[in-house]
């Protein structure tokens, strides 16, 4: 048995993908034998939340109480650096393996209450592999008697084909940024980017840039989809879209990653609500109960190099 548990593959063409029971997360994916994330190995467990889906919280909580509907939460400490308690819950939960095809896979989870998070939720995560890339689905379905508050995220290191990325150019169209403390945790502040050296909302090297920032007001197209890209030295350029349901992105340039993992790929990371929404409700999602929520994000490689 594998430390993620089972290994779900899946392909479309020249892209191939493995999802893992534990955590229904994104090991690897790869485009035309180009890695599109930066994966782990089967025997590996994800070191620096690699690949994993964040519910029913992404990015940082303090360890100390909340209470909504009633319940009062008690968060553990799981980030010693900063103690915090980092990207939810069900990260380390195998989930139920729903339905396997060619180019598509469904994993469910039913979240029992913890003292961590004290709500019944079942949530859906749907891999999906076509001619536009990896399409990841996410469903939550309140199965409480009361209202129920979330957020989620994922944390994909998109790749580089270099051995680090020094000489990549970042591409992230928004306008404002979260300001945090030394524990990464919000001030209560939403500052622009205009003017500052985290403004990537024209193309620009990640060269001397250390980033573990949240990005706010994202700018969109008519569809309603953000973009954000990656291109390395040699010209492979990674996309993500993320639809209206994600209205935050964390980037993480892996300065504080183990020897080995610094630097060598940027986690790009679709998010519902900032860091410590839970306690501060600043763009929680809430359930009423028998309700559900659903968002999409897509990941691709539009530019494979020689």
């Amino acid at each position: 048995m594998l430390p993620s548990g089972e290994q779900i593959a899946i392909a479309h063409g020249d892209q191939r993908a493995v999802i893992t029971e534990v955590g229904a997360t994104l090991r690897t994916y790869v485009k035309g034998g180009l890695p599109v994330v930066e994966g782990f190995a089967g025997d590996e467990l994800p070191t620096g939340a690699r690949g994993q889906f964040m519910y029913p919280w992404p990015n940082r909580v303090a360890p100390s109480p909340w209470t909504f509907s009633g319940r009062t939460s008690i968060p553990i400490i799981d980030d010693l650096p900063t103690q915090t308690h980092n990207h939810g819950i069900a990260k380390w939960r195998p989930f139920r393996i729903e339905a396997v095809n060619q180019n598509r896979c469904l994993l469910t989870l039913l979240l029992h209450a913890t003292p961590e998070y004290p709500f019944v939720t079942e949530v859906s995560v749907a891999y999906h592999l076509g001619p536009m890339g990896l399409t990841v689905t996410t469903t939550v379905l309140n199965r409480d008697t009361v209202p129920i508050p979330f957020g989620i995220g994922f944390h994909p290191y998109i790749a580089v084909t270099t051995p680090t990325i020094e000489g990549a150019v970042l591409s992230v169209p928004a306008k404002s940024y979260v300001q945090t403390d030394a524990r990464l945790l919000p001030t209560g502040l939403i500052l622009p980017v205009a003017g500052t050296d985290l403004d990537f909302s024209t193309p620009k090297s990640v060269n001397g840039h250390v980033l573990d920032v949240t990005y706010g007001d994202l700018l969109r197209d008519d569809s309603g989809l953000f973009t954000t890209t990656l291109t390395d030295r040699e010209g492979g350029c990674v996309e993500m879209q993320m639809d209206r349901n994600f209205p935050y992105l964390q980037i993480f340039t892996g300065d504080t990653l183990e020897k080995g993992r610094r630097r060598t790929g940027v986690a790009i990371e679709p998010m519902t609500c900032p860091p410590e929404a839970l306690r501060s409700g600043k763009d929680l999602l809430v359930l009423e109960p028998g309700q559900h929520w659903a968002g999409s994000w897509r990941l691709r490689r539009t530019d494979e190099v020689a």
